[in-house]
């Protein structure tokens, strides 16, 4: 029984896989709810060839991401149905197709377009309308990340308010994975991103980290309560502000917004509730939404705009202008440490740490 990873066959599986051979997959499962280093096992299951519409994917890389860690605790809105396979995110290389597969290629690497797929492991079969063909081009760390962070920067960018180059943007969490994507499309697109932290004994290497994905200016949750860079002129009042933080850095930022500005909310790291101040509120008009990207996912799963946003994200990821959060690569059977480390907020930025089973 082979249990290595197979090269790409050269055509439809038409069984070839089930007849001759068995690909064992190493898959992370879980059975009931809790602290992943508790719940989460490392598996041994057999995969069988595709078959008509299906596709089978050899995982390369498949990103922790703290929604994942939600998940396998209950905290998330989505449940899965147990046993379940944890992850949502991978790059992956498409070994085999069923017969009536025309949309990708064996070779050819692939993200998901489907949300809850189980991804933590190291084969899979998935449905041909569950995944997107990526140019090799792009890098491993990038595709398997495309999915979520990138995505989420990208919608709040271009769904809120109409930004023109030359426009602002305030966001706090701004070293976060959809931080660090915030100030790359910025950069690509003209505008000025203004990012908010948290004051560390590293923030000036934060800074200067920040300043070279694209942002404009980086200021601490202390120094933005003083700063000038809006009444001088130095920059426009930002029209649009990105809180995944809540509580009182929230409220600051909001603050700052222009007329009829907009904040939207993505991501409450605080635990606390975002507090409207009532000046800015009545004064200035300004209005709070939120975004979540799984629901716009799965409301625009086929739609032209999906397809575009994939189509330019790409494009600058191959072009050299939009790479990977800070990361650490770590193999599968290191899951523990690093699920454990995934929701730590220790450390000079939040790395995210992404499974590796190319090897």
């Amino acid at each position: 029984m082979l249990r290595q990873t197979l090269r790409p066959l050269p055509g439809p599986c038409f069984g070839l896989i089930n007849r001759q051979m068995a690909i064992m997959a190493k898959s992370l499962k879980y059975t009931k709810h809790g602290e992943p280093q508790d719940v989460l096992e490392l598996v041994e299951q057999k995969i069988e060839s595709p078959t008509a519409k299906q596709v089978l994917v050899k995982i390369l890389a498949a990103p922790i991401n703290p929604a994942d860690i939600n998940t396998i605790q209950g905290k998330y809105p989505v449940k899965p149905k147990f046993p379940a396979v944890a992850g949502n995110e991978f790059v992956g290389e498409v070994i085999c197709v069923g017969d009536e597969v025309k949309s990708v290629e064996t070779g050819q690497h692939v993200v998901p377009l489907a949300t809850g797929l189980g991804t933590w492991t190291t084969h899979a079969v998935y449905q041909e309308d569950q995944v997107m063909a990526v140019s090799k081009n792009v890098g491993l760390a990038e595709a398997a990340t495309i999915t979520v962070n990138p995505c989420t920067a990208y919608r709040m960018l271009k769904d809120f308010v109409q930004l023109k180059p030359g426009d602002t943007v305030i966001q706090n969490g701004a070293n976060s994975a959809v931080g660090q994507a915030v100030h790359q499309l910025c950069r690509a697109w003209g505008i000025n991103s203004i990012g908010i932290v948290r004051n560390r004994p590293e923030i000036e290497d934060l800074k200067q980290m920040l300043q070279c994905l694209g942002a404009t200016a980086v200021l601490t949750e202390e120094e933005i309560r003083t700063s000038d860079i809006f009444k001088t002129g130095k920059l426009k009042r930002p029209k649009l502000a990105f809180n995944c933080v809540g509580g009182k850095s929230a409220t600051e930022v909001s603050r700052h917004l222009d007329n009829s500005g907009v904040m939207v909310t993505y991501g409450g790291m605080s635990r606390e509730p975002v507090t409207v101040a009532t000046g800015p509120l009545i004064f200035k008009d300004i209005a709070f939404r939120g975004f979540w990207m799984t629901r716009w996912s799965k409301e625009n799963y086929a739609t032209p705009e999906r397809k575009q946003m994939f189509k330019d994200l790409c494009d600058l990821m191959e072009q050299g202008k939009f790479v990977a959060p800070v990361h650490e690569m770590v193999p599968l059977d290191k899951f523990k440490d690093a699920a454990a480390a995934a929701l730590s907020f220790k450390g000079f930025t939040g790395k995210k740490f992404i499974l590796d089973m190319s090897k």
